[in-house]
């Protein structure tokens, strides 16, 4: 024992090192990565599952058809698949900066130095609050009305994405602890 009365250097020492907010916070980057490019390789090895999701979202065919809300609507098939496209590439971009992330991450853990790997994390998951929380809660669902679909309404989707997003970005920024946890 070490003279403050903590363990050195034993497995229970280096197990309870792999405790630390800093490999919470890696951790969960990496979930959130994963996660993100599934979305992106999903979305564009199966191009026209969620192409109809945008289509109908933006055309706003299902919803109440209230005329003074219709007038938003887009329906032109060449906007509404560049607004697709302009997702996914959105979707892929968020999740080679999370990779990135928790690349930066495992090696400043190493090293003991998380700095980079804090600021990458952040930009990666506000890249993804931006796609859920303002792309498919605030655009689509209130100024297309996809609170009103019974058949395209992803709001609970971009709910759980936006709580993991905030929730890992709450992570990587608790205080770094005494020992090298950075």
């Amino acid at each position: 024992m070490a003279d403050d009365g903590r363990h050195t250097g034993t497995r229970l020492d280096r197990l309870l090192r792999s405790g630390t907010p800093s490999v919470a916070a890696a951790a969960l980057t990496a979930t959130v990565a994963l996660y993100m490019a599934l979305v992106a390789f999903g979305n564009i090895t199966d191009f026209d599952t969620n192409r109809q999701f945008v289509r109908h979202v933006l055309a706003m065919d299902t919803t109440f058809g209230d005329p003074d809300l219709m007038w938003r609507a887009i329906e032109s098939p060449a906007l509404q698949d560049a607004a697709y496209v302009a997702i996914i590439v959105w979707e892929t971009l968020s999740a080679l900066v999370l990779l990135l992330a928790t690349w930066l991450w495992v090696t400043g853990l190493r090293r003991g130095a998380c700095d980079r790997a804090r600021r990458a994390s952040t930009l990666g998951l506000v890249m993804v609050l931006l796609l859920f929380g303002l792309g498919f809660i605030a655009i689509g669902g209130e100024w297309f009305a996809m609170w009103q679909s019974s058949d395209w309404n992803g709001l609970d989707a971009a709910a759980r994405n936006v709580a993991l997003a905030a929730f890992a970005l709450v992570v990587v920024h608790l205080p770094a602890r005494r020992g090298g946890d950075r």
